[in-house]
């Protein structure tokens, strides 16, 4: 690992004078930000890929980082990479098209079936009971969760950016690298969207939206700091990408308006 002065004196070797041993020392500084950004973004990968393919992924995107990173810029690499990092890793999943179509009318079915319990019951369905209406194992729910989230999340990149899935960036990307006071407007319309629809969100899902994006914890610690399963954070995780989505992309009533 190289000290503060290696790196800004590799970064002025490669920035300055092209030099392409400087910027693979720069790529190996900082792959440690690869694996760390792949493992909060992506609990479990989708059927049909691995660990290494997004990892790889990843690491395209930290290349694309050095190559761009304009070191006279205010902004820290870190943060800059990070955003690549997970741009790239998104962008792949959604290029992939890894849910079936099945899959995605078994989410809708289980946007259903919560609101029918919890009008039923009084209370959140418990695994059990949401998968014994579903007709599949707790095991399959439990995944199940973990994909809608995943789609949630994509569907939110899609939808903060207008809808344009073609131009080759995401959210994140779009972002960490705008100069243009125009484009800088509409980064911070899109940041003001996206924190009055967080603002609507009941107690419990803005405290795990902020655990986990931004304090940086996995689903099993929030379950620990909150004194519930680790599944059922993953439950209001994902109820609270349906309220977020349903708030910015225009999409149906929010099935869960009113609850806390």
């Amino acid at each position: 690992m190289m000290d503060a002065h290696q790196i800004q004196e590799a970064w002025k070797r490669f920035k300055v004078y092209g030099d392409l041993k400087a910027r693979e020392q720069l790529i190996r500084q900082y792959a440690h930000l690869v694996k760390l950004t792949v493992n909060r973004i992506v609990p479990y990968p989708p059927n049909g890929m691995e660990w290494e393919d997004l990892y790889g992924y990843g690491v395209m995107g930290l290349i694309r980082a050095v190559d761009l990173y304009d070191p006279t810029r205010n902004v820290k690499f870190e943060t800059y990479a990070i955003a690549l990092i997970r741009g790239a890793v998104l962008e792949a999943l959604r290029s992939e098209d890894w849910m079936p179509r099945s899959a995605r009318d078994k989410q809708r079915q289980l946007e259903r079936v919560w609101v029918q319990l919890e009008a039923k019951l009084g209370r959140p369905p418990t695994e059990e009971e949401a998968a014994e209406a579903l007709g599949i194992s707790v095991e399959d729910y439990r995944q199940l969760l973990i994909a809608y989230a995943r789609n949630a999340v994509l569907s939110l990149e899609s939808c903060l950016l207008n809808g344009d899935e073609d131009d080759g960036n995401s959210l994140a990307e779009t972002l960490a690298d705008a100069e243009d006071p125009f484009e800088e407007l509409m980064q911070r319309e899109q940041t003001h969207a996206l924190v009055r629809a967080i603002e609507n969100l009941g107690e419990r899902e803005r405290m795990v939206i902020q655990l986990y994006y931004y304090e940086g914890l996995t689903f099993k610690e929030i379950g620990q700091v909150m004194n519930i399963s680790e599944s059922r954070v993953y439950q209001i995780h994902t109820r609270a990408l349906a309220r977020l989505r349903s708030q910015l992309c225009g999409t149906a009533a929010d099935p869960y308006a009113g609850e806390g």
